[in-house]
């Protein structure tokens, strides 16, 4: 499914991937295989990162969420490798463990916001 919004909510060990449009919404869940959750980054660490960023393909405008510093490194990882994914991750904000239908609330609730502010412009 390629649809304009994503919201990813990503800790050490899991990421859910939610892409969306107005009727629709398709989630995955993607595990890291690393047990070691805070000794840097491993080869799993990067296994898991390019696997969030090819479930990401296509999607034009990403939010990611989650607590800790998950959501920082994955960014920097894709600021290093992924450039297109990096591209479209347009914020981060932290997000404890919501539910799945709680994180398309947010996001749909942080885009139409930013989609407003964006088609504004006196906003600069």
């Amino acid at each position: 499914m390629t649809t304009f919004h994503a919201v990813v909510w990503l800790d050490h060990s899991e990421a859910h991937v939610l892409m969306f449009d107005r009727e629709h919404v398709e989630a995955q869940r993607i595990k890291s295989r690393s047990h070691h959750k805070h000794q840097g980054k491993t080869a799993d660490d990067v296994a898991f990162y390019a696997t969030i960023a090819e479930a990401l393909a296509g999607t034009r405008e990403v939010l990611l969420t989650g607590p800790g510093l998950a959501r920082t490194n994955f960014r920097d990882w894709c600021n290093s490798h992924q450039k297109a994914v990096a591209g479209v991750i347009v914020d981060s904000i932290a997000a404890d463990h919501p539910t799945d239908a709680q994180l398309v609330a947010l996001a749909r609730q942080y885009f139409k916001k930013f989609d407003n502010l964006a088609a504004d412009p006196s906003v600069a």
